[in-house]
Formats: structure tokens, sequence, C-alpha cells
């Protein structure tokens, strides 16, 4: 039974607490509210940071003997008691972790005392706003600390569906799945559950894997209460998962349906659980992935919730996003400190889009939150491990002090940051890290994103230059000085304004309320002032197109040098970010409503299979100077390039110079394929190079430049 819909609510009073729980309480003049969804969405509740009472009325008989009733709350945020007509039933933490609480003899109870089938069920449900960010006690991760996010917003509610489930006399509590080995002879499915039993026995556990008609079936001997087993299941001949990337003639990713069946030896069946996954195998080596033994250069881009309240979202929208990547030319999406609604995994699942998935801890947590993190860690495996999608768990995101963003002087603050011992990154990344390579083998785990490469792991730092400090240009220099920064570089990028821009008031400029949107949209206004300061320009439109120019041109040349050096020593990276989750001016190269900023073009033709680079021309030049740039052909296919020609002119005033080179690029590989080599002339005005690839495949570039005057 499907306990979601319009259930009543009301904020939390101290008079009401102690009352809303029992059957004949009156809830008469309570606020309407939809479950599935978040109470800030309910006029009403509008302002309120809980706690939030919730009351639901459904009829339901007692089940027949040898079945149980359990409620079933798929995801209530962030904490909550609850009770059934009056009994208190237990509490709940974690936002995306299922509960269930068996009913069975509550419903016998109430039936013989007031002789119906009317029960209530009853929620009481905070989510504290963490006004101290260094030791936040809910693990919310960007949900309740981001630089994107509105601040004001709590996300507290029911926000996942309620449900009324029957089973036998053993349910299945818990089903994990995962593929830690897979080949095109065999592939290996292990499995694990958790079983609720209502008394002890010898019970039968049937699996079935379709397409491929594979049964199997184990026996075991189960005590009363909680129960746990684990098995393997062997599949011959298997049709592989791959990612779009690498799918063989562009085919749809190969899914396969498990079940699992239990019952009481001789009995009927008693309960069911199945997840659909795919057939792979993950291995990576300084973070250059293998997915099923082909090597796979991650282009990929941080993504926060679709929507801030994530509850409400169409699941068209989440697939949308999912669309959105692979049209932007990217592999992977890192969803940043936070778990997503399962229709955003099985879309990417049927899309060949690479997930790493970060656990919902960001920055600075409070030591007692310990022993929940790692229960959490464990929920985490066992909601997802199915997914053939997610390819790296990661434990924490930015685990360093709140002065992790180096802007102005403070940068000596950020290398503080980097390499002083905080208790977050020196104890909780470790134990997280081995209870999630513990449950799930099949996977690499990154201890944390956002940190200089050091002996325990973890990615290379967030490339902020051009934005929080240095030159974009500095880039190339940066990565030669220090190559295992440039391994896997988890975000870089620069924020620009929307497109969707009239909640900014435009109309107001140059004195749009600044404050504001700074913070409650995420607007870096002291960045601005250094990279393209509002003062320089006479109209909004002017200076919103100024940003946008000023993040796809970052954002193009970034990624063009971290291609350049793929697998020697880059094995990808992730930009920030794809999408906005609310209006925001942010480094997302698509605003809330997912109307595209000129980035989105820029990241797509710089992330295409096939693209033809050069050493990127210098701001200036002066007459004399000697320039020689090195030309690259990056190709991610899996195919051989055979006949291809590179055409390269350089062209200034009254003037250029041409050069072409003929060769052939290997599958999956960059090649070095000339130097262009000029002494600058007197031709003052600009200096444009052109570049062209020919042949099986075709690609262009072009970059600009200004030679001085002389005199």
């Amino acid at each position: 039974m499907d306990l979601s819909g319009t259930w009543r609510a009301a904020p939390g009073r101290e008079d009401l607490r102690r009352r809303f729980a029992d059957s004949d309480f009156d809830d008469a003049g309570w606020i309407d509210i939809e479950v599935p969804g978040h109470w800030r969405s309910t006029p009403g509740l509008d302002g309120c940071d809980g706690p939030v009472l919730y009351r639901r009325t459904f009829d339901a008989a007692s089940p027949v003997a040898g079945r149980r009733s359990f409620v079933v709350l798929e995801g209530c945020f962030y904490q909550s008691d609850v009770w059934l007509d009056g009994f208190y039933l237990g509490d709940t933490e974690g936002y995306f972790r299922p509960n269930a609480f068996e009913v069975s003899q509550q419903f016998e109870v109430t039936q013989q005392q007031k002789a119906r089938d009317r029960h209530v069920l009853a929620v009481e449900l905070t989510c504290t706003p963490q006004a101290d960010k260094a030791v936040k006690r809910n693990l919310t991760g960007v949900f309740q600390d981001s630089d994107i996010l509105d601040p004001d917003w709590n996300p507290g509610g029911i926000w996942r569906p309620v449900r009324l489930v029957e089973t036998g006399p053993v349910r299945i509590a818990a089903l994990r799945v995962s593929c830690p080995v897979a080949s095109n002879e065999r592939a290996l499915l292990g499995l694990a559950t958790r079983l609720d039993a209502a008394e002890a026995g010898e019970l039968e556990l049937r699996t079935t894997v379709e397409p491929g008609g594979v049964e199997h079936l184990r026996r075991a001997q189960v005590t009363a209460g909680a129960n746990e087993l684990s098995w393997q299941v062997e599949v011959e001949s298997p049709s592989l998962w791959w990612p779009r990337a690498l799918s063989p003639g562009g085919a749809a990713p190969a899914l396969v349906d498990v079940k699992v069946e239990v019952s009481m030896r001789g009995g009927p069946r008693s309960d069911v659980a199945s997840r659909r996954t795919g057939l792979r195998q993950l291995r990576m080596h300084r973070f250059v992935l293998e997915v099923n033994g082909e090597r796979l250069f991650l282009k990929g881009a941080v993504q926060g919730p679709t929507r801030m309240a994530l509850g409400e979202v169409p699941v068209a929208e989440l697939e949308r996003d999912m669309a959105l990547a692979q049209d932007a030319g990217l592999d992977l999406l890192r969803l940043q400190a936070h778990i997503s609604r399962p229709e955003l995994y099985e879309a990417a699942d049927r899309a060949g889009l690479l997930l790493w998935q970060d656990l919902p801890l960001r920055r600075g947590h409070a030591r007692t939150v310990r022993a929940q993190a790692l229960r959490q860690a464990q929920d985490a495996v066992d909601l997802l491990a199915h997914h053939p999608s997610i390819v790296i768990w990661c434990a924490q995101d930015e685990p360093a002090r709140l002065e992790s963003h180096p802007g102005g002087k403070a940068v000596r603050r950020y290398v503080r940051a980097q390499v002083l011992p905080v208790w977050n990154r020196a104890l909780l990344d470790s134990a997280l890290s081995r209870v999630l390579e513990k449950a799930d083998g099949s996977r690499p785990v990154v201890p944390h994103s956002g940190r200089a490469p050091h002996p325990k792991g973890g990615t290379g730092p967030y490339s902020w230059l051009g934005w929080y400090h240095g030159d974009e240009r500095n880039l190339p220099a940066w990565l030669r000085r220090l190559p295992a920064l440039a391994r896997f570089v988890g975000a870089f990028g620069a924020q620009a304004v929307p497109e969707t821009a009239a909640w900014m008031g435009p109309e107001h400029w140059p004195n749009l309320d600044w404050d504001r949107l700074r913070r409650n949209h995420g607007l870096h206004k002291a960045m601005f002032d250094q990279r393209v300061p509002p003062d320089d320009f006479p109209t909004f439109e002017a200076w919103k197109v100024a940003t946008q120019e000023h993040q796809a041109t970052l954002l193009r040349h970034h990624v063009e040098e971290l291609r350049r050096l793929k697998y020697r020593p880059t094995g990808g990276f992730c930009m920030s970010s794809l999408a906005d989750s609310h209006p925001a001016v942010s480094w997302a190269v698509l605003d809330h409503e997912r109307v595209p900023k000129p980035g989105f073009d820029a990241l797509r033709t710089a992330c295409a299979p096939v693209i033809v680079t050069a050493d990127r021309l210098a701001a200036t030049y002066v007459p004399g100077e000697h320039v020689a740039l090195d030309v690259h052909v990056v190709s991610d296919l899996r195919h051989r390039l055979e006949g291809c020609t590179v055409r390269a002119g350089l062209a200034w005033s009254g003037g250029g110079h041409s050069w072409a080179f003929t060769g052939e690029v290997p599958a999956d590989e960059v090649v070095r394929v000339g130097t262009l080599s000029i002494v600058v002339p007197e031709a003052p005005g600009p200096l444009v190079l052109d570049l062209r690839l020919e042949g099986s495949a075709t690609a262009s570039a072009t970059y600009r430049s200004e030679i001085l005057d002389a005199r």
C-alpha cells in the first residue's frame, strides 16, 4: 500500500508534540502537505526550520496468520520519530536511508481495542539548521553546506515515498548486489542480504538472473531476528555493460535483472527483492580507470542536486540532466556530497554515463558523527551498489578547514588547510574508506576530494586558477612543475551570470542587491571585482556577456591542456559544474532552467571525441619575438585514424604563414604532430592561429593574440 499523497502537517509546538500521535487527535485545522516532498514548499511551513509534525490516516486490516506488516519510510530529511496508533515505533536518522518498522502487533492491538481497521501514522520530523559549518552534526552534505545552494533553505521533509508492506515470516531487509569480476567468458555477482526472521529455522534463497536463465539455490539456518548472508552467482558468456564512450558499435548498455526470493524450507515464498544491474569490471591505478580492461579518460563535471527540493523533481528532469551531460561530451558526473533519487541512477545505467558517488559529508563535522557516518556509508553501498554506472566511491568532499578557497591574501590559510592535520580528514575519511572497501570490493574508493596528492590518496586539488587565484594561462606551467597534481583535477572553472537572470534585478544596474546575491545566490562579488569588474561595464547585459566569455575561455583551455596530458599523467577531470540547483551565479554551464551559457558549447567542443589543439598563444607579442607552438591531435576513439592532415595557419596584418602535417593517430592516444615556429613580424594588430584536422576525422580550433606596436 502506497501511503504517499496528501498528509496533514503542523509546526511542532510543544503542546502538539505531546498529543499529535494519538489516534483520536483532531488534525482538522492542520495544513495539507504532499508526501514525498519538502515542508518548505508548503504555504504555512515555507519559513519553518522544524520540527514539523506529520499525520496520515489509512485503512488496513491486520495480516493473516504467518504474515507480517511493515511501515517503510524510504527517506526522511533528516531525523524522525515514528508512531502508529499512538504506539512508538522508533526513530530514524539519515536522509537517504530506508527505514522499516514492523506493525503487525500494533494492528492487532488497535483492532482488538477499537474494532476497526483505521490507523494513524504520525511522524515528528526535524532537520536542524547547521549554524556552525565547522562542527556540523547532520550528514546532509551540500544540502546544508554549499557555495551555491541557498543557505536559508531547509531540506526537511518526508522526501521519499512511504509504504505499507506485507511479507511472510522472513523479510529481506537489505539486498546488496555488485559485480567484482566480469569478462566475455564469465561474470561473478556478489550478493549480500540482511534478513529479518520471525523465528529460527531453515530457509531457501533462490536467485535468478535474466536474461541468461541463471538460477541459484542456497539453503541456510537462521535465528530469530537479524541475519546476514552472502553468496556468489556465476554468469557464463555474459553481455557486458559498457559506458557509452566504450560501447561496441554504440549499442545500448546491457542490463540484467537479479531477483532473490526467500522462503522457509518447504513453505511458500516469504519475500522477494529485485535489482537491475550491469555486468562489468572496474580497475583504477593512479586515477586511470579501466572498464572491462579498456582504459577510459574521464571527462566529467561536478553536479549538485537536480533541484534543492530534490524530492519534488519530475523524473523527466532527472533523466534530462543525464542526457545533457552526454550532450556536453562528458563521460562522468560527480554527485557532489549528496545521494540522489533512484531514477537518476537508473537513467545513468541506461545511458552508459559514469557516476562518481560522494557520501553526503562535506567540510567540517563534529566528532560525535563518526558512528552515524560509518553506518550511513554501509547504507549507501546497500542502496546503490547494484548500479553499474557508479564507478567510484568518495568518502568526503573537501574535508579541509573552511578557508579552503583562497582569495586575495588567503593563500597561507589555504596551504595550512591542505597540510595541517584535521580530524575530518585524518581519521574520519580513513574509517569511512575502510567501510566502503569492505562493503564493496568491486569499485575503487577515494578517501576525499579537494586536497593535493599525499601518501594516503585523495584526488588532486581543485584548480581555481583564473578564479580564486592566479591566471588561468598559468595552468600548463603549474602542471609541468607539479605533475602529480594533474592525475585527476577534481574541480575548476569560473562563475558566470546565467541567461535566465531576471531574478537578479538587472533593471537596477549597477546598484544590484549584491548582499542578497552573495548570500542566497552564490555570487562571489570580490572575485568578480578582480576578474570581470562590474564597474567596467555600462550595462548589465555587457557585464553578463563578459562573465560568460571569461568562463567559456577558462573551461576550453583547461580541458584542452588536461586532455593533452591524457594518461601521462592525467586520468581525467571534473569541471565545476554542469547545472544549477536553484537560481544562482555559479560555475555551472547550465542555469537552473537548463538554459546553456556559452561555457556549455565551449565544454562540448573541448570534449569532442577528437580535437586538434596547440600550445596557447600568449596574450601579446612584440616584434622580433620567437614563437614555437606544439600541435597535438587527441583522440578518444577506439580505432586508428588513418590519412589525417592537420593544416595550420598563422595570420597577421598584411601576411601569414601556413603548415601542413600528414599521418595517422592511434586509437585512444595523443599525438604531437609538429611544431609551428615563427619570428613575430612588425605588424601591429591581431595574431590569429587557425587549426584544421581533415581526413578520417575532422576538428578545428582558433587561438588569438595581439602584436604590439614596437614604437
